[in-house]
C-alpha cells in the first residue's frame, strides 16, 4: 500500500509521484492484478483532507482494552474511547471503519486527537439543520429537566425553555420527563451550535386554525364539549378545542355556590351550552344550569303568597337572612320581618348558616327571581287585638325603656310599646327631658289616653292618674287677690317666674314691679305677691308685687286666645299674663263686656 502522506514527507513531488504509480501499474497488470483495485487500495486510505475540526474516516486497527487505535492515513494513529459509542451501537472490530473528527493534530504523546462522539454530534447537526430550519416542526424525546426548562432530543439536543412548554405553564416540568413531543423551532445558532424549540407555539399555531374555525361553527344554544383548562374564584375556563370559554360561577348551578371547585376540577370534561358568542372580541360565554329547567319557571305554583314552608339559612347579613327553600330558590327575610316583638340590632341574634327556619312567602318577583319571606308572620301580631287589651283610660303597669327629650317609651308587655310624652307627666311641673321625672328601668303606672292599631302608637299619661289641680285646688288655694310668699326661680326680660309651692309657679309681669325693684331681684329671694288672677285653663298664675288697692279690671274673658307672646305663668314666653284694656294686645271694646260676665 501506497501512502502518499508519508511521500509527502521525503519531499517526493507529485510527477515523479505519478511515475511510481504507473510503474506500479505497470506491473500489476504483469501480475494479473485488477487496476481499478489497485487504485482504489492507493487512494481511498490516503486521499483525505487532514484539516483540524474535520471529519475523516479511519479504520480500527486494535482494541487495547476500552481504546480503539484508528488508523485515518496520517503519519500517526488516533485513540477514541470505546465509552464513545452509545450503548445501542455495535462496538467496533478490528478492521472496522468509523468516521471521527480530527481535533488536534499531534497530542503530547506524539498521537493525533479524534472522537467520534463529536464526530456525531456534527454530523447529526448537519441532518437536522438540513432537514429544517427555525419556524419547523420536529419532534422528539424529552431527556431530563435542566435549569430553565427541558432538554430534547430531535436529533440533536434542543433547549426547550419552561415558559415555552404550555400555554399556561404548568405547576411542575416532572410529567414531560420521558415523553415524545412536538415543538416549533424558534432558534438555530449555528456558532454555539445551539437549538431552541417551543411546544407551546406549535399548540398556539394549531389553536388559532382550530379557533377560527370554530368560532365560525359556534351558535348560541349549542351543546359543546371541553375540558377545564383554569378556575378562578369568578369561574372556569373551559377548552372547546381551540378557544377557550368562560363558564362564570352564576351559570354554573341554579343554587348556591361559594367557589367553583365546588362544582369542577382542571381537567374535568364537561358539556355545555353556549350563551352567547363575541366574534370581534371572541369571547364564549358557557352554562352548566342552562341545561335543565330553571327551578324559577313555576315558583309561583309551588310558594303561593302566603304559603308557610320551612328551609335552611344558608346566609347571614346585616340586613336580614337568606333562605333556602330548594336547591336554586331563596329567599330574603329582612330584619323587620324577622320579630313582632324583639328589637333586633343583627339577624344573628336569631338565626345562624344552617338553622331550620320557618317562614311565611310575603311576595315574589319572578322578573328578578326575589322572594320576600317573613319569620314574625309565622307567630300571632301582638298589635292586631292591642285595642282590646289596651281600651283608653286603662290603668296599666310598665317599665321605662327609652327617654328622650319630648317622652318615655314604656314597654307595656314584650313588643308592646306606649309613649308617655313629657307634657302628660305632671299638672304644675314643666318637664323638660323625660329624665327629670324617670330613668331607665323604672315601674311606672300609666293611663292609657289614645291607641292607633294601624301606626302601632299608644299615648300614655302619668298625670291623668290624679285629678286636674287646676280646675279645683289651685283656684281654692290662691285666689284673685290673696297675697302670698314664693321664691324667685327665673328672671327675664318681661318679668319674674316665682315659686309659689312645689312643681307651681306664677308670672310677675315686669308691668306689676315697683320702679326699680326688677333690678333689685335676684334668683333665690323670698317675695310677698298678690294674686291677680288664675287661668285654668292655659294653667297660668298671674301675680303682682302690688299688695294693696283694688284688683285692675281684666277684660280678656276665659277662654279668648292669647297672644303666645303675652303667655306668663309657667311657660317660658314673653309678655304679661293678661292684656290690659289700651294695653298692646288688649282689646277694649271686645272685652269689657265680656269682663263682667267673667266677674
Amino acid at each position: 500500500m501506497v501512502d502518499r502522506n508519508l511521500i509527502r514527507e521525503y519531499q517526493v513531488d507529485d510527477d515523479q509521484l505519478d511515475q511510481q504509480f504507473a510503474t506500479a501499474v505497470a506491473e500489476a497488470a504483469e501480475q494479473g492484478e485488477e487496476y481499478d483495485d489497485y487504485m482504489d487500495l492507493v487512494y481511498t486510505e490516503t486521499d483525505q483532507d487532514f484539516d483540524v475540526d474535520k471529519i475523516v474516516v479511519g479504520k480500527v486497527i486494535s482494541i487495547d482494552g476500552d481504546v480503539a487505535t484508528v488508523d485515518i492515513g496520517y503519519k500517526s494513529e488516533g485513540r477514541v474511547d470505546l465509552k464513545e459509542w452509545d450503548e445501542e451501537e455495535e462496538k467496533p472490530q478490528v478492521g472496522s471503519e468509523v468516521e471521527v473528527l480530527l481535533e488536534e493534530i499531534e497530542d503530547d504523546e506524539g498521537l493525533i486527537l479524534l472522537s467520534k462522539r463529536k464526530a456525531d454530534r456534527i454530523r447529526d447537526w448537519d441532518r437536522v439543520t438540513g432537514a429544517a430550519g427555525e419556524g419547523d416542526k420536529v419532534s422528539g424525546r424529552v431527556l431530563k429537566k435542566i435549569k430553565g426548562g427541558l432538554l430534547v432530543d430531535i436529533g440533536v439536543n434542543a433547549f426547550l425553555p419552561a415558559s415555552q412548554v404550555d400555554i399556561r405553564r404548568p405547576p411542575s416540568l416532572d410529567v414531560y420527563l420521558e415523553t415524545d413531543i412536538d415543538c416549533v423551532i424558534l432558534k438555530i445558532d449555528e456558532i454555539r451550535r445551539n437549538i431552541v424549540v417551543s411546544r407551546r407555539k406549535l399548540i398556539e399555531d394549531e389553536r388559532a386554525e382550530l379557533k377560527k374555525k370554530l368560532l365560525a361553527d359556534l351558535e348560541e344554544g349549542q351543546l359543546r364539549k371541553g375540558v377545564v383548562k383554569n378556575i378562578a374564584d369568578f369561574g372556569a375556563f373551559v377548552d372547546l378545542g381551540g378557544i377557550d370559554g368562560l363558564l362564570h360561577i352564576t351559570d354554573m348551578s341554579w343554587g348556591r355556590i361559594g367557589h367553583p371547585t365546588e362544582m369542577v376540577a382542571i381537567n374535568d370534561e364537561l358539556e355545555v351550552m353556549v350563551l352567547n358568542v363575541d366574534q370581534e372580541k371572541e369571547k364564549i360565554g358557557l352554562g352548566l344550569k342552562q341545561k335543565f329547567p330553571s327551578p324559577w319557571d313555576d315558583v309561583e305554583q309551588k310558594y303561593p303568597v302566603g304559603t308557610k314552608v320551612k328551609g335552611e339559612v344558608v346566609n347571614v347579613m346585616s340586613y336580614g337572612a337568606f333562605v333556602k327553600l330548594e336547591d336554586g330558590i331563596e329567599g330574603l327575610v329582612h330584619i323587620s320581618e324577622m320579630s313582632w316583638t324583639k328589637r333586633i340590632n343583627h339577624p344573628s341574634e336569631l338565626v345562624n348558616i344552617g338553622d331550620e327556619a320557618e317562614v311565611v312567602v310575603l311576595n315574589i318577583n319572578t322578573t328578578k327571581q326575589e322572594i320576600s319571606l317573613g319569620m314574625k308572620q309565622t307567630q300571632p301580631n301582638p298589635w292586631d287585638n292591642v285595642l282590646e287589651k289596651y281600651p283608653v283610660g286603662t290603668i296599666v303597669d310598665g317599665v321605662v325603656r327609652n327617654l328622650t327629650n319630648y317622652g318615655a317609651f314604656i314597654e307595656l308587655e314584650e313588643g308592646v310599646d306606649g309613649l308617655l310624652h313629657v307634657s302628660d307627666m305632671s299638672w304644675t311641673k314643666k318637664v323638660n327631658h323625660a329624665n327629670e321625672v324617670l330613668a331607665k328601668g323604672d315601674e311606672v303606672k300609666c293611663e292609657i289616653i289614645s291607641v292607633d292599631e294601624d301606626r302601632k302608637r299608644i299615648a300614655l299619661g302619668m298625670k291623668q292618674l290624679n285629678d286636674d289641680p287646676w280646675t279645683d285646688t289651685i283656684p281654692k288655694r290662691f285666689p284673685p287677690g290673696s297675697v302670698v310668699k314664693g321664691t324667685v326661680t327665673k328672671i327675664t326680660n318681661f318679668g319674674v317666674f316665682v315659686e309659689l309651692e312645689e312643681d307651681l309657679e306664677g308670672l310677675l309681669h315686669v308691668s306689676e314691679l315697683s320702679e326699680g325693684e326688677g333690678e333689685a331681684v335676684k334668683v333665690g329671694d323670698e317675695v310677698d305677691v298678690r294674686v291677680l288672677r288664675i287661668d285654668a285653663d292655659e294653667r297660668k298664675i298671674g301675680l303682682s308685687r302690688k299688695l294693696e288697692g283694688p284688683l285692675p279690671e281684666m277684660e280678656m274673658p276665659i277662654g279668648r286666645p292669647v297672644r303666645e307672646d303675652l303667655r306668663g305663668g309657667a311657660g317660658d314666653g314673653g309678655g304679661p299674663l293678661f292684656a290690659l284694656p289700651g294695653q298692646e294686645g288688649g282689646d277694649v271694646e271686645e272685652a269689657a263686656p265680656e269682663a263682667s260676665e267673667e266677674d
